[in-house]
């Protein structure tokens, strides 16, 4: 057997051992936790925005809670309102959203082995927004902002709940609204995630107009759903884009 031949067949070999006994070894684990809300140092890695950086009159708050039984969450609520102030210098016509937006990952983080975006959450009726920040690797003249993409949240009011939302749910926007175009997420440059609640629009059923809104978060965490050899696939080369359409 030539030396060609041996080198062919020992990396025929290897990866044989590598299907057949190691899976564990190559893949990374199902799942990921991108945030827990498990201390106040949480608090440090989100800002918070609103119209009332516009002329609304909006408002939100994040807050670090402990129960009586130690256990601990983040509480995003404020007021929404399609009132405007006053005066205001910018041409908006109503109010009625707030958010909040992580600050941006050391680099980014690379999700590219993940098809799912789970949250566990406790809600009020309202439908809430989920943004995945991404880069922007086709810079139009102009816009030099990071992709976004949104997909909608929603629980029934009172219970925790664990929200799961396939990423190819996520669909391409620009300040708020969809594009359409036929475009790629891009999971392995993600560089922040927000969360963010109008007071029109949404799902049917779920509670809108202005007032309270307040929903809990326990955890933020990416999961592998899809099967083993499928990722593997992926992972020797293959796309694993979510393609929208």
């Amino acid at each position: 057997m030539s030396r060609l031949r041996r080198l062919l067949q020992a990396s025929v070999d290897a990866t044989k051992r590598a299907l057949s006994g190691n899976l564990d070894d190559l893949m990374p684990p199902p799942e990921r936790f991108i945030f827990s809300f498990n201390s106040k140092q949480e608090l440090n890695k989100w800002h918070l925005y609103s119209d009332s950086e516009f002329g609304g009159m909006s408002s939100a708050s994040l807050q670090i809670t402990e129960s009586e039984n130690g256990l601990t969450s983040g509480i995003f609520s404020g007021s929404l309102s399609l009132d405007v102030a006053e005066g205001s210098k910018w041409n908006i016509s109503r109010g009625g959203f707030c958010g909040m937006r992580s600050k941006k990952f050391d680099g980014f983080i690379d999700l590219d082995s993940y098809d799912t975006i789970a949250m566990k959450i406790r809600g009020d009726g309202r439908c809430y927004i989920s943004t995945i920040y991404t880069e922007n690797w086709v810079n139009s003249p102009g816009q030099m902002e990071d992709n976004s993409w949104q997909a909608f949240v929603y629980v029934p009011k009172g219970n925790w709940y664990v929200a799961k939302i396939p990423l190819a749910r996520y669909l391409p926007t620009w300040r708020g609204n969809v594009i359409d175009a036929e475009m790629e997420m891009n999971p392995s440059r993600v560089l922040g995630m927000s969360l963010s609640v109008n007071a029109e629009g949404g799902v049917p059923g779920a509670r809108t107009g202005p007032g309270d809104f307040r929903i809990e978060l326990d955890w933020i965490k990416a999961l592998r759903t899809g099967p083993i050899m499928a990722w593997l696939s992926y992972s020797n080369g293959s796309s694993c884009r979510n393609k929208v359409s």
